[in-house]
């Protein structure tokens, strides 16, 4: 089981307020927090978690690295949302935290959520994932909210420059009537495979594999035999969302007029062109003669 100190960024801007995600941005990245925390400690009971917010005048530690839900969660009750995201120094501030924690032999993690659009230009993003490849810190980003395309391609960009053997991933989550912990689980974040839901850059392990690069044998990164409940919750929501994809994937071939064409039967091969009267002999001469013959009975009798 992977140790591992995370510290969880969360984008409290003014565009969390949106209702595009259930039940809204910011009640849908609470929600996905606390499925993180207990991913992560449930995976190494020795792994900690910090929580703190990008949004506002400056980012804010709300909790230092803790194995304690009650301390997560009392952070994200104190947050307030204002202001604009600074992406940027959201990530510094979470480097110097992870540079400071207590046990060292814990690999450093970062997992940032972002629903605002990036103001720092692609040079200065890939200049700074560089650095954080450089002092061996793994960057795990969760893109929903602002999808535009420049958004996209400085995030990939930057995700790109992080790789390293521990795995740094992005995903890309689509509004949906789920939530976005749901959609969380399908991705390498979480140990899923990475086949539906989000986009992750740097690769997807295999569904029950490593959990984004850290090494755990178990399932979306969690012992069925210490937490069967949170085990089974993983995989129901993994279930449905795969479900629910594949039902609008099918959905929007059928609407492309990609879906598959019902077969249609063959006749006899081997049925001769002409019949013994040199007429064709299709299905309709047959008619035709059968009825033909039916009027001469008609006649006779």
């Amino acid at each position: 089981m992977v140790l591992e100190a995370t510290m969880i960024v969360v984008d409290n801007s003014e565009s969390s307020r949106n209702g595009d995600y259930v039940p809204s941005r910011w009640e849908a990245q609470q929600d996905a927090v606390n499925l993180v925390f207990s991913a992560k400690t449930q995976a190494n009971p020795e792994s900690s978690v910090g929580l703190m917010s990008m949004g506002g005048n400056t980012p804010e530690i709300l909790t230092t690295l803790t194995t304690d839900i009650g301390k997560i969660l009392d952070g994200l009750h104190r947050t307030k949302i204002r202001g604009s995201s600074h992406f940027s120094t959201g990530i510094n501030v979470a480097a110097l935290a992870l540079k400071h924690r207590q046990n060292k032999s814990q690999k450093q993690r970062i997992i940032v959520f972002t629903c605002s659009p990036i103001e720092e230009d692609e040079k200065f993003l890939i200049k700074l994932a560089k650095r954080m490849k450089k002092s061996t810190i793994s960057i795990d980003i969760v893109a929903f909210g602002e999808l535009s395309e420049e958004n996209l391609k400085k995030l990939e960009a930057f995700s790109e420059n992080c790789q390293s053997a521990e795995g740094s991933y992005l995903a890309v989550i689509q509004p949906s009537s789920n939530l976005l912990s749901d959609s969380l689980v399908t991705t390498p974040i979480l140990g899923g495979d990475g086949s539906t839901g989000g986009a992750g850059s740097g690769g997807a392990s295999g569904e029950g594999g490593e959990s984004g690069g850290g090494g755990t044998s178990f399932e979306f990164g969690v012992d069925p035999s210490v937490d069967p409940e949170l085990a089974l919750a993983l995989r129901m929501s993994y279930e449905e969302e795969k479900a629910r994809q594949e039902k609008d994937k099918k959905a929007k071939e059928a609407a492309e007029g990609k879906s598959e064409l019902e077969p249609v039967a063959e006749g006899d091969e081997k049925q001769p062109l002409l019949d013994e009267d040199g007429q064709p002999s299709g299905s309709g001469s047959k008619d035709k003669k059968d009825k033909g013959d039916d009027a001469d009975k008609m006649d006779t009798a």
